[in-house]
């Protein structure tokens, strides 16, 4: 890779953080990637394994307790207002972060980049081509709050931002998600875990069948009980013996899952396209809908692993869940390639 001190990269989560290595891969340039940290102790760990192999790969990670008491955001964007100045590329991750949108008024920088966020970047993309304000999907359809009209103008301005200007400004979108709507004069560059796929594997293949967790319940999309019963019944029908938590699924819920269902759970380190890749991992990878029936069919081409995906029923969605997040999750679902329906 050559040396490219001006490019400042922003990660919250341990995805955003691989695909900012993705991305680096494909760009052949070394970056500074400023990482801000969140408070869950499981994304947390897996930030930290990512910054380990982020450092192997010739990257330097600066660490910010970002939220680390009520100065931390002050002295977090203090400390960062020179390199942002400085710096000729931005990289991002959530541009839905209103951190990450705070941080883009004070850049300078002619060159922005978006790597993947899950899923949340096929929302991303599309309200930016309709010139819509950034909100998240499950968050759709509600009005806004008092934290969010405060918000706005710096929303609105990372919007702008995020803008492409011909001559003045390039925005490019990095990313292993179906793309529909591309907003004029962004560039779409295709994310095909090149990276991931050199450092690790091929996995060797169990013979039953591994059940990916969701976070649904914790965001408040999926009942709880509902969900539980479409997990026994899968693992029933499938095989499935390993349950793979999101790092966001709480400890309470994993337990009754784990004695109700009998599947083993396993936390994860990395994220789940490594720890794939790196094996041991069952031939068929259960999951629902979620950014990894798009992502691990691409980092596990080749190996002989099927995945497959089970929609969401709109009996298990919680009461007040709007059209649109019911739309989304069809969505996702719909549109993943190389995966079978089940």
């Amino acid at each position: 890779m050559s040396g490219n001190g001006s490019t400042l990269c922003f990660v919250e989560s341990p995805v955003q953080l691989l695909n900012v290595l993705e991305w680096a891969h494909r760009a052949e340039v070394t970056a500074t990637v400023v990482v801000l940290s969140p408070t869950d102790p499981m994304t947390r760990g897996q930030l930290r394994r990512m910054a380990e192999l982020a450092r192997g790969e010739g990257h330097t990670v600066r660490w910010e307790e970002a939220r680390g008491g009520p100065g931390a955001p002050f002295q977090t964007i203090g400390g960062l207002a020179g390199p942002l100045r400085r710096a000729e590329r931005i990289v991002i991750g959530d541009p839905f972060s209103r951190y990450v949108q705070l941080l883009l008024t004070i850049t300078r920088a002619r060159d922005l980049v978006v790597v993947d966020d899950g899923t949340a970047t096929m929302e991303f993309i599309s309200q930016l081509a309709r010139g819509e304000r950034l909100v998240r999907w499950h968050r759709r359809g509600g009005r806004p709050g008092p934290r969010d009209i405060v918000f706005g103008p710096v929303s609105s301005s990372a919007r702008r931002r995020l803008t492409p200007r011909p001559g003045r400004r390039t925005v490019s979108l990095f990313t292993s998600m179906p793309v529909d709507e591309t907003p004029e004069d962004v560039a779409v560059l295709a994310n095909d875990y090149a990276w991931t796929r050199a450092r690790f594997g091929p996995p060797r293949l169990t013979r039953g069948a591994d059940l990916v967790g969701t976070s649904l319940v914790e965001t408040g999309v999926v009942d709880l009980d509902r969900y539980l019963q479409a997990v026994r019944e899968l693992s029933r029908a499938h095989g499935a013996t390993r349950y793979f938590a999101h790092r966001r699924e709480s400890s309470d819920k994993l337990h009754r899952l784990a004695v109700e269902t009998g599947l083993e759970v396993v936390r994860p380190d990395l994220p789940l396209e490594l720890i794939a890749r790196r094996g041991p991992i069952g031939r068929t990878i259960l999951s629902f809908p979620s950014t990894v029936v798009h992502t691990l069919p691409i980092a596990l081409a080749g190996t002989g692993v099927k995945v497959a995906v089970c929609e969401i029923d709109p009996s298990w969605l919680t009461q007040g869940v709007s059209d649109h997040a019911q739309g989304f999750l069809a969505g996702i679902a719909g549109s993943a390639r190389g995966v079978r329906m089940v």
